[in-house]
């Protein structure tokens, strides 16, 4: 196994280490030791694969596993792991006889470059080809912006050639999007220059993985499912107040031809040549943060259990993981992995970056009023049992390991300290036993926020007091008035997809540990009618975020043999 080398151990980054690990051919591992015939496999290279939609009807016949939800507290700049915890949890369920495959979202391109630099796990709890994953990949962004972006071109392109249906460009609420960090693409005029450019009219982007397209491919089924979606997008009205679909105006034909790829999920591999989906899906904050349901569906008849992740915190990844996506698919984990860092919860503890380093019972005390909020969602609003997962840095003492196994027994929750970051699955065999003990323990009885019969309202209230501990919501007088319009047209039974901060159960990023008391403001509403869910985004939320100062991408580099350096 790769992760068994001296000289990986040896170096620092993330990419040295993925660069100088053994991979398996992605066919010889999956046919070998998936049982998966070559004829289901679509190769990109030799590490990288789709699974064919033949091999998705035929893996149905199979018996299905168990299913292991990673989440996390609400992150922080000091960092939390999930991604790699999902990986390392996956690496040692396997090292402890339990056939395990990991099913991730795939890494959009604007953190890539801006913030995080890359979402592939670390140290030694990585997913492979690190470059390819955070990089294009096998083009499914691409796909899926192309996608978007076709529809807009042809609202645009029906007006101008004489708008036989009537579209009112001041109502087209259709946006384009790309797949990087570009705030001044946030509000755009577009058709200048005169009439053989089209009529201006305001427009904007948002960044690919906002796109209803993205959750779309995330939450169909079949490719005619994917089909029926696209043409039920609602793009705009037209001047009688009536709304337009894709379907209006037959694009959604040749939308779902640029997705018959992209639909497909793509199989890698662990730095242990463990098998691997990635498909879709990040951004719980603006979106709804969950990679397809189609990947998970295909793990789950691959392996005896199937580690999956929700983005960001348990407040927003794991309550979009519950009530939407296994909502409307019937997917139902028998447990979920909650991480945490003693770093992060010193800082929800109200200490300065520079001071996580030192041992600060106080703080640490102070900060896991968010650790314990987390978990009582998980386990008294989803129904779920949970154990928490101690991502190990080098500075953490037994002192303060100690005092947040000792908080979570009082709530009757096992805490498990992991060092998969350093070893590899072998750092996280503790953590995979007490995950088994769980599943089997059958305590799981999966409950959401909200009924479908809730009003749009009541739902949005649910999920702001009943999770994020607020004490209720607001929205002007026109949200309100777009949010009743929207129940009175039938989309009153749909979920709600709440995009706010990933950083505080608040609207205030700036609010650590838990707040409580405050109220949740609804600044827009959106109708994503072809995903079948309404996003309320509150707060200060942007839909296509701007680089930071210092973007990652001032760090990313090549050199003249192709060696990529910069990413972590």
């Amino acid at each position: 196994m790769a992760r068994e080398s001296s000289a990986l151990r040896a170096m620092k980054s993330d990419i040295e280490l993925a660069q100088a690990a053994t991979l398996l051919p992605i066919l010889e591992l999956a046919s070998q030791r998936y049982r998966l015939p070559l004829t289901a496999l679509e190769p990109y290279g030799h590490t990288k694969a789709k699974l064919t939609l033949a091999a998705l009807e035929e893996l149905k016949a199979r018996p299905q596993g168990k299913l292991v939800l990673v989440t996390a507290i609400s992150p922080t700049p000091a960092g939390e792991g999930k991604t790699t915890t999902t990986v390392g949890l996956g690496d040692g369920l396997n090292r402890i006889g339990k056939r395990t495959v990991i099913a991730l979202r795939e890494p959009s391109l604007g953190p890539v470059f801006g913030v995080k630099g890359g979402a592939a796990g670390g140290g030694m709890a990585q997913v492979v080809p690190m470059e390819d994953i955070n990089l294009h990949f096998t083009g499914d962004f691409n796909a899926i912006a192309l996608a978007n972006n076709l529809l807009a071109a042809m609202i645009d392109n029906h007006i101008h050639h004489g708008n036989a249906l009537d579209i009112d460009p001041r109502r087209i609420t259709w946006r384009r999007v790309m797949d990087m960090n570009d705030r001044a693409l946030r509000q755009t005029v577009v058709s200048l220059g005169g009439p053989a450019n089209g009529m201006p009219r305001e427009d904007g982007f948002d960044i690919v993985v906002a796109s209803e397209v993205m959750a779309i491919l995330c939450l169909a089924t079949s490719l005619d499912d994917l089909k029926q979606r696209l043409g039920d997008i609602v793009f705009g009205m037209n001047r009688a107040g009536q709304r337009l679909t894709a379907r209006d105006l037959n694009a959604h034909g040749a939308m779902t031809v640029l997705l018959k790829d992209a639909i497909k999920p793509n199989l890698v591999q662990t730095l242990e040549n463990n098998l691997a989906v990635l498909h879709g899906g990040p951004f719980a904050n603006i979106a709804h943060g969950c990679n397809s349901v189609m990947a998970t569906q295909a793990a789950l008849r691959l392996g005896e259990y199937v580690v999956t992740e929700a983005g960001f915190g348990a407040d927003l990844g794991a309550q979009k993981f519950v009530d939407i996506k296994c909502r409307k698919s019937g997917l139902q984990p028998s447990a979920v992995v909650i991480v945490a860092t003693v770093r992060a919860l010193k800082f929800h503890g109200g200490l300065d970056l520079k001071a996580l380093g030192a041992e600060n019972l106080e703080a640490l005390a102070k900060g896991l009023a968010n650790l314990e909020r987390h978990v009582r969602n998980v386990r008294e609003q989803y129904g779920l049992p949970c154990v928490v997962s101690i991502n190990h840095f080098t500075a953490d003492t037994p002192a303060e390991l100690q005092l947040i196994q000792d908080a979570m027994a009082k709530l009757g929750v096992p805490a498990v300290v992991a060092r998969h970051w350093a070893l590899g699955g072998a750092g996280a065999e503790d953590l995979a036993r007490e995950v088994v003990r769980l599943v089997e323990g059958g305590q799981a009885a999966m409950k959401f926020t909200f009924a479908d019969e809730d009003s749009l309202w009541n739902k949005m209230h649910a999920i702001a007091t009943k999770v994020y501990g607020a004490a209720g919501i607001s929205a002007s007088s026109k949200i309100k008035a777009q949010i009743q319009a929207l129940q009175d047209a039938g989309y009153g039974h749909y979920p709600v997809c709440v995009a706010k901060t990933q950083y505080s159960f608040s609207t205030d990023p700036t609010a650590r540990g838990a707040p409580s008391g405050h109220t949740v403001d609804i600044r827009e509403v959106r109708l994503a009618a072809g995903a079948q869910f309404v996003v309320m985004i509150c707060g200060d939320v942007m839909t296509m975020p701007g680089l930071p100062k210092e973007p990652a991408a001032l760090r990313i580099d090549i050199d003249s043999q192709g060696r990529v350096s910069g990413l972590f």
